[in-house]
């Protein structure tokens, strides 16, 4: 994985909110925001590490409680789309689309 620019970001504008692709590491030594990453196929990821283990889906829920409180957004409005057994996943962030992506970008440091 490589730095990325701010043109190659990890979520786009849906109709209601924001999809975010995600690379979830469980099992770390903290839950954190990581940055934003380009994997070897090119596609822009935000790093979410998170202390839960990846069994029955607590792991999922660490990523969306994070999220959910670091944008300050209800825990519902974190959905999860796909990726519910892999590291790399799509989840949908209901809520004001500009608001949250300004959120991310201050998170994910990307200048």
């Amino acid at each position: 994985m490589s730095l990325v620019g701010a043109a190659d970001l990890p979520w786009q504008a849906c109709a209601g909110g924001l999809r975010l692709a995600v690379r979830v590491t469980p099992k770390a030594g903290r839950d954190e925001i990581a940055g934003v990453s380009v994997l070897s196929d090119g596609r822009p990821v935000l790093l979410v590490k998170v202390r839960a283990i990846p069994d029955k889906g607590a792991a999922n829920e660490a990523v969306a409680r994070l999220l959910a409180a670091k944008l300050k957004l209800p825990k519902s409005a974190v959905r999860l789309e796909s990726g519910a057994t892999a590291r790399l996943k799509i989840l949908t962030l209901d809520g004001d689309a500009q608001q949250i992506a300004a959120d991310l970008r201050a998170l994910a440091v990307v200048r």
